[in-house]
């Protein structure tokens, strides 16, 4: 039989100055020794595998050691300390609440505490996971906790200290115990693998306590399983593989895929990913990982944020200068809201595949934007072409240009200024220029007027320099005419806009005089009654049916409009009417009587028409015998129970 002994046990921490990362907790201990200050209850809570219960066990040692170091450690050689070292004290009592919860329990430790310690000044009693304590086995040990012996001094350890009722709490001095650091953890298990003679580098060293999460007992755990792997040799793919880590280098080279744009190798990695068995969302939450990182490596002054060894710092910071800040919190954006909707999408591998090319096309979204908005500059570009032998034609048709009226023309070209940005705009309009209609020409032989307000522009400093291009437009070419017009939609102008509106308003008014004519009282209340047949026909519009088949009707005349007065019973019914679909009635009363002139109105019939609504069957029957006396009189003869 082998004496194997874990390393978890084999290098428990026996003194204050062995403990790893509780240093806040181990300091107000041993100064409460120094002075003489105990309490009488002391509770230590925390994650797993921080140091609890071992703290407490080398308080409790220090207590009653009787040579105590300057640091108040135990010395471990007196008698108090070997007896306890080989398991047989009688000062230091452990009980396990896990499995001695009940109030018998409890009842059997306070009969135990009324006993002096034989050697030592204290009898200390720890009880770890105190939190697994019955309500009643609390409110039992609740009167000795507050008041023991003087001798006694009780050490409570729980991982869940929401548990624990207030009213334990109260009475114990309370140490929160805080995970441990990567640093801390990777320099004891490096001094760990120096006495077992085990090779091995500190990337290796540094995933396994990654792995533990803070928790030295795990880490130790995870060093005798990489051990029992590999041996005494132990290389990082090793332990990547026996922990179940997913290698980093995904997600550098994912990293560099998004910077690149590279969709095709991204979705390759998360298939190479997911053929090593790993979860598709570990690996989104790895990528969330990496690039928080890279955020912390490129921000200065947070390198104390990262726990990792010097090599793979320096990989992180030259990774991290290649990406800009805009595309790190970009990406932590979409992995964010990739985790968040992971469980809820029906195709997950697509839902992340999804993400994956979202983060590739970060870099590109701005570049994909700059080419949309270069698109529409090569229409502009050839529809600005034309304009070229447009202005060097008049050069060779100068000659041509007897007729006087060019002068008020010379005002013209401030015209293509503004028109300028209309042939951009509209570059199929300004190619078909050539073809507009010459009665554009007719408003040359305008008023004086339009002529006077020509004459002072063309005093302007500019007009010397266009008043050659002008000159051969009164027949030159119609083409070259229709150039010169204003460079927007040819053959429009505001005489003729305010022309076309004249005539379609005087078409619409004789066809209005025409058509609108008013209805006769039989046309109009016959159009209603189609309009509540195809109500009735309609279960989904029974409601209105009901309404209109007892609401009274008025036919009424203003002018051309044959108005139709819908009388209602109460005032939420019209306003509801009024409000949804009084517009949508009248349009479909129009449409039936074909007739546009019809208007609908609404209205409340007077308080005494409304006729009051009966849902009692004694009030049903009273309301049959007053409208038909014979049925009164049959009740009376037959002496019916009315």
């Amino acid at each position: 039989m082998s004496d194997y002994i874990v390393s978890a046990r084999k290098y428990r921490p026996d003194s204050f100055e062995t403990l790893i990362g509780q240093d806040d907790i181990a300091r107000p201990l041993k100064n409460s020794i120094l002075r003489g200050q105990l309490a009488h209850a002391y509770l230590f809570c925390g994650p797993r595998g921080v140091g609890k219960t071992s703290t407490a066990r080398i308080f409790a040692k220090a207590i009653n050691c009787s040579n105590p170091s300057a640091d108040m450690d135990p010395c471990g050689q007196c008698e108090s300390c070997l007896s306890f070292a080989e398991g047989r004290s009688y000062c230091i009592h452990e009980l396990d609440a896990a499995s001695n919860n009940g109030v018998e329990d409890i009842k059997l430790l306070m009969e135990q505490v009324q006993i002096p310690p034989q050697v030592g000044k204290y009898s200390v009693y720890i009880i770890d996971e105190v939190h697994m304590l019955s309500q009643q086995a609390f409110n039992a040990f609740l009167k000795t906790l507050e008041e023991p012996p003087a001798h006694a001094i009780f050490i409570l350890c729980t991982t869940e200290k929401h548990k624990i009722i207030p009213t334990i709490l109260s009475r114990c001095q309370t140490y929160d115990f805080n995970r441990i650091g990567v640093g801390d953890m990777v320099r004891n298990l490096s001094g760990i693998a120096a006495k077992e003679g085990v090779s091995i580098d500190q990337e290796s060293l540094h995933l396994i306590a990654r792995k533990a999460d803070g928790a030295m007992r795990d880490a130790l755990t995870l060093f005798d399983q990489t051990v029992a792997f590999c041996g005494s040799q132990v290389r990082k793919e090793d332990v990547q593989r026996i922990l179940n880590v997913l290698d980093y280098e995904y997600s550098f080279k994912m990293v560099d895929a998004a910077l690149a744009g590279d969709y095709a190798t991204a979705l390759k990695l998360l298939d190479e990913v997911l053929g090593k068995g790993f979860n598709a969302l570990y690996f989104v939450i790895s990528i969330g990982e990496h690039l928080r990182d890279l955020l912390v490596s490129r921000t200065g002054g947070l390198e104390a944020l990262l726990d990792f060894p010097d090599t793979l710092k320096a990989r992180y910071k030259e990774q991290a200068e290649r990406c800009s800040v805009k595309f790190l919190y970009t990406a932590l954006s979409y992995i964010n809201a990739c985790e968040s909707g992971y469980k809820a999408s029906a195709n997950q591998r697509l839902h992340i595949e999804f993400c994956l090319m979202r983060l590739c096309f970060i870099n590109a979204a701005p570049a994909v934007q700059a080419s949309q908005q270069a698109r529409p500059a090569a229409p502009q570009q050839q529809a600005a072409q034309p304009q070229a032998p447009q202005q060097a034609a008049p050069q060779v048709a100068q000659p041509q240009a007897p007729q006087p009226q060019a002068a008020p023309q010379v005002a013209q070209p401030q015209v293509p200024q503004q028109a300028a940005p209309q042939v951009a705009q509209q570059p199929q309009q300004a190619v078909a220029q050539p073809q507009a209609p010459q009665p554009q020409a007719a408003p040359q032989p305008q008023p004086a007027a339009a002529q006077s307000q020509a004459v002072p522009q063309a005093a302007q400093p500019q007009a010397p320099q266009p008043a050659t291009a002008p000159q051969p437009q009164p027949a030159a070419s119609q083409p070259q005419a229709s150039a010169q017009k204003p460079k927007g939609i040819p053959g429009l102008s505001l005489s003729s806009l305010v022309n076309k509106a004249a005539e379609s308003a005087a078409v619409h008014s004789a066809k209005a005089d025409v058509e609108i004519q008013p209805l006769s009282e039989e046309e109009l209340l016959g159009a209603w009654n189609k309009i509540i047949e195809s109500c009735r026909n309609n279960p989904g519009s029974s409601r209105f049916a009901s309404i209109f088949s007892v609401s009274p009707t008025e036919v009424h005349y203003e002018g051309n409009s044959s108005i139709l007065l819908l009388k209602l019973e109460n005032e939420s019914t019209l306003k509801w009417l009024e409000g949804n679909f009084l517009s949508r009635l009248q349009q479909q009363l129009r449409k039936i009587s074909g007739n546009e002139g019809v208007v609908i109105r609404l209205d409340l019939l007077p308080q005494e028409a409304v006729k009051p609504l009966v849902y009692h069957p004694q009030e049903q029957a009273k309301v049959i015998m007053e409208d038909h006396p014979e049925v009164g009189r049959l009740v009376k003869e037959l002496e019916l129970d009315s």
